[in-house]
């Protein structure tokens, strides 16, 4: 199957080669064509150019005039397979409590344990993938999910495998995380090396066994998991073919992203307290640090420093961190604009990071993220729209018109 973008106001994202992530002053790079078009076949992207060299051929035709493509949405961070909701939390945080003080009286991921372990697994999945259909119509075209809220060996093999059947219901790319150490479990309150070991010893095994994860993460912080911790889930999971990511320095910074550096983990998330020794020891690794701008927003904490880091030469990513307790959207349109809004990206810093960065955080920057022959045609096209500023200046609306996964074109789910 054909399909043939014509008149496009400007193709976004063009790379003619494939590259893995961008850092420092290339983030405010974002190459495009004007006037262009773009050649989709069988599902992946086979051509473009300006329309002066259009093919002439009889296909299934777009006339995209004054409008843009992009690529679709990389969100390398999301929580979004859970049970019910936190909004009651939602209001006591109003009320003036914090988010420690929440988590001290039984709510936070506790809270959200106890649900998902007494939902089951069917209406586990039917409540996901109301959230994934959302999403992909927000133009969202490839996501990680986390396990983290079921917290025994039943419930985040429930997580998984709910996780693994919408991969394989959806057209979007979707990564697996196996999350276990997310919190400790009220049955392990004095006995955090317990909690561990269950997780090495009973889940890790069947999740190399039937194949259902990709990589493995870790809450860093004081309260949840130690650096020692943090090494102990990072070395395990390698050994059963998981590569590592860590939830780190979202309230404090306690040596978790120099532990993620040596462990080789793809990425370092959260970073809303950023020291300097942070900054530098993340320069020149393959470890790239993601954002979730909209999580400071919903709780009102720190950004990310992310034009501290940038400025120092570092790459980065962007993604919302779907969750019920701290993050309760997956608008990634959303977190585009705040980046820039709150966090004072450029655009193109912010589609960057959002799109190719947002790819390569997920081991997934040779298959989409950007505009380049033999990639996914997961795109967006928007309406019309001035230039492609319109899209984070328009924040709280969205400026897509349709959505396309694998070259065709989503329509509501």
């Amino acid at each position: 199957m054909k399909l043939l973008f014509k008149n496009i106001k400007e193709l976004l994202q063009v790379r003619e080669t494939y590259i893995d992530f961008l850092s420092g002053k290339e983030m405010n790079i974002l190459p495009s064509i004007k006037n262009a078009f773009l050649l989709v076949e069988n599902g992946v992207i086979s051509d473009y150019g300006e329309m002066k060299n259009c093919p002439k051929i009889k296909v299934k035709t777009i006339d995209a005039k004054g409008k843009i493509i992009l690529p679709a949405w990389c969100d390398s961070h999301s929580h979004i397979v859970y049970a019910g909701n936190r909004e009651n939390e939602f209001v006591d945080r109003i009320k003036g409590l914090t988010y420690a003080e929440i988590a001290a009286k039984g709510g936070g991921i506790l809270n959200s344990a106890k649900k998902l372990q007494e939902t089951s697994e069917t209406e586990l999945y039917n409540q996901s993938k109301k959230r994934l259909e959302e999403v992909i119509l927000l133009g969202t075209g490839a996501i990680e999910i986390k396990s983290g809220y079921g917290l025994t060996k039943d419930a985040e093999l429930k997580m998984l495998r709910v996780i693994q059947k919408l991969k394989e219901n959806y057209p979007l790319e979707i990564k697996a995380t196996f999350l276990g150490a997310h919190a400790v479990p009220k049955e392990y309150k004095n006995n955090k090396s317990g909690f561990l070991q269950m997780l090495i010893d009973e889940i890790l095994p069947i999740i190399e066994k039937e194949n259902l994860a990709d990589f493995i993460d870790v809450f860093c912080e004081e309260g949840y998991f130690s650096v020692e911790d943090t090494q102990l889930i990072l070395e395990t999971g390698r050994k059963h073919g998981l590569v590592g990511k860590i939830h780190v320095n979202q309230f404090n910074a306690i040596g978790g992203i120099q532990k993620g550096i040596e462990n080789n983990a793809l990425s370092v998330d959260h970073l809303e307290e950023m020291r300097n020794e942070d900054i530098l020891d993340l320069k020149n690794t393959k470890t790239i640090p993601v954002a979730l701008p909209s999580c400071s927003y919903f709780l009102g904490i720190p950004y990310t420093p992310a034009r501290k880091m940038i400025d120092n030469g570092l790459p980065l990513a962007l993604a919302t961190d779907y969750n019920p307790g701290s993050t309760p959207s997956g608008n990634m349109n959303f977190v585009v604009s705040i980046a820039c809004i709150k966090m004072k990206m450029t655009p193109e810093e912010a589609i960057n990071a959002a799109t190719i960065n947002g790819a390569y955080a997920m081991n997934l920057q040779h298959k989409t993220g950007s505009i380049t022959k033999g990639k996914l045609a997961n795109l967006i096209l928007t309406k019309e729209i001035n230039s492609y500023n319109f899209i984070p200046y328009s924040f709280g609306n969205h400026c897509i018109e349709k959505v396309f996964l694998k070259g065709k074109e989503i329509k509501k789910i």
